[in-house]
């Protein structure tokens, strides 16, 4: 999630990504998205079982901010919200 292009960027795990996007643009949960604004769902990866996803949430939040803006742009290099695209 984040707040506009190049702006900030927020790393989270849930089991389901419509409902937690959702949440997210619309301020439901108070937290770090709320404060900062992240209602965009600018990517996301799948993962196979939820140990996977939390182990890949811990390596990415380790990682730095310009690793993250790489794998974001890599796929989405406008920051567009993807969430109309899955709601499909």
């Amino acid at each position: 999630m984040a707040n506009h292009k190049r702006g900030t960027i927020y790393v989270g795990v849930t089991s389901n990504l419509l409902q937690r996007a959702y949440q997210h643009c619309e301020g439901t949960v108070d937290g770090f998205t709320k404060r900062y604004r992240c209602k965009r769902l600018v990517w996301f990866e799948l993962q196979g079982t939820m140990e996977q996803a939390i182990l890949r949430e811990k390596r990415l939040k380790a990682g730095s901010r310009a690793k993250k803006i790489v794998l974001i742009e890599a796929a989405n290099p406008d920051w567009l919200d993807l969430y109309d695209s899955i709601v499909g």
